[in-house]
């Protein structure tokens, strides 16, 4: 039992997966790796590069692959059987015009970094190549899917870490986490995005143990040596390492359960998110990296972005696409106005974008195909 005081051996549980936040919250006390990430600010600051600005990524994954010619570069001019049905507006860019269904972001288009020459390279259905921002990253036949390339958020988690060190660096808020979520590749599991949906509500703590008795430091010594009398004379709570003093911390402080807690919020400001899952989703993004989260990935609830034709699944351009659009546009026009009133737009990175983009000739099933050659992206704030 004495690893109720000694964390775990590092292949054992890792740092940033389901069992590390069950651990972390307590449900082995002292079995804590959670010291890990502040010891990974540590060993940053010592290498001369401490976070010293809360700088943040919100990155939207709109899985399928939307259709730029369908919302951000409409081609008005084009024959008609390239060019999008739906009408075009003009934006806040003069001759920048996306489709009528985006009018909050063209309102708010000289915010925006529209890319629409971005080459995604694979044609699969696979988040790798994108998220890893790498062509080389890629679903393949062998089992090595990816080459071992990392996600781009697992580097931010491995060479920044987390903005506050009671918080995750990475977190995915997905439906689907293997079509949506890329994680480390060959940097390893310590660096992997934490599931969102598993965080909220795992700090629990054994029986018999609440916050007033882990601010009894007295207190916890006695209820610890009463769950096992594991704790050796020489091992004692008064050895722990300081990184796993603030594990403890965190749980008191609670700042993981109240970055879930989005009820906290106006219901004015929920509303204007949206009710459904992904505008709760946005709104919980942005908590999270106000609370000091660097890199959050959302993902899942929007509609599923393979609009091939009426015929198959998803629908085509105007029976599958076009209910979703004003979701994308209400979701990342809320979000950029929320965090500009905040002062936090200089210091978060907002990004949308699929795994591929749909190709210029709309097929006889009123769809589009995949698409590699080109796609748009969109990118807001960062400074």
């Amino acid at each position: 039992m004495a690893s109720l005081v000694s964390g775990p051996p590092r292949d054992l549980i890792r740092v940033g997966s389901r069992r590390w936040f069950l651990q972390a919250g307590m449900a082995g006390i002292g079995g804590l790796t959670l010291p890990a990430i502040w010891q990974q600010q540590t060993q940053a600051a010592a290498s001369g590069s401490p976070n010293t600005k809360k700088k943040s990524v919100i990155l939207f994954w709109l899985s399928g692959g939307p259709s730029q010619i369908d919302m951000w570069d409409p081609k008005p001019s084009a024959p008609r059987e390239i060019r999008s049905p739906f009408g075009t507006i003009a934006t806040k860019l003069p001759g920048v015009q996306f489709t009528e269904h985006l009018p909050r972001q063209a309102a708010i288009a000289d915010k925006l970094s529209i890319i629409r020459s971005v080459d995604c390279s694979a044609s699969n259905h696979t988040p790798i190549t994108m998220q890893a921002g790498n062509p080389l990253a890629r679903r393949t036949n062998d089992g090595n899917d990816g080459g071992g390339f990392p996600s781009m958020g697992s580097v931010a988690a491995k060479f920044r870490g987390p903005n506050e060190p009671s918080m995750p660096a990475f977190v995915g808020l997905a439906d689907s986490w293997v079509s949506d979520v890329w994680e480390a590749g060959d940097m390893g599991n310590d660096y992997a995005p934490v599931k969102g949906n598993e965080l909220a509500g795992k700090f629990a703590m054994p029986g018999g143990i609440d916050v007033p008795h882990l601010q009894d430091r007295d207190r916890l010594r006695r209820e610890l040596d009463r769950f096992g009398r594991q704790i050796e004379a020489d091992r004692g709570l008064d050895r722990v390492d300081r990184y796993t003093r603030q594990a403890y911390e965190m749980v008191l402080s609670g700042k993981v359960q109240q970055a879930f807690n989005v009820a906290e919020e106006p219901e004015s400001l929920r509303a204007a998110y949206g009710q459904e899952s992904i505008g709760q989703k946005a709104l919980l993004a942005r908590r999270l990296v106000e609370a000091g989260v660097t890199f959050v990935l959302v993902s899942g609830a929007w509609g599923y972005f393979d609009h091939h034709g009426d015929n198959v699944r998803w629908g085509g351009i105007e029976k599958g696409l076009k209910p979703l659009i004003p979701r994308v546009d209400r979701t990342l026009a809320t979000l950029i106005d929320d965090l500009g009133s905040r002062g936090m737009l200089d210091d978060t990175l907002v990004m949308m974008m699929g795994e591929f983009g749909r190709s210029p000739v709309i097929n006889k099933e009123a769809g589009r195909d995949h698409w590699t050659a080109v796609m748009s992206m969109v990118m807001a704030g960062g400074g």
